[in-house]
């Protein structure tokens, strides 16, 4: 993943309603996420699209 692309990522993870949860129990605060938690989090959706896109193939 390139520069833009993460950033582009953290910030849709900075962006992502809670209310969208995909059912696993973990609470997350954008308030007191530090720089890996947000790099790890836009990695984990990166991957999910990427899986998404796969399924739909």
């Amino acid at each position: 993943m390139n520069e833009k692309e993460l950033k582009k990522q953290l910030k849709k993870a900075a962006d992502y309603p809670a209310s969208k949860a995909d059912g696993v129990d973990e609470e997350f605060s954008r308030e007191l996420a530090d720089q890996d938690d947000l790099e790890a989090q836009a990695r984990a959706n990166a991957a999910d699209e990427r899986q998404k896109k796969q399924n739909q193939s």
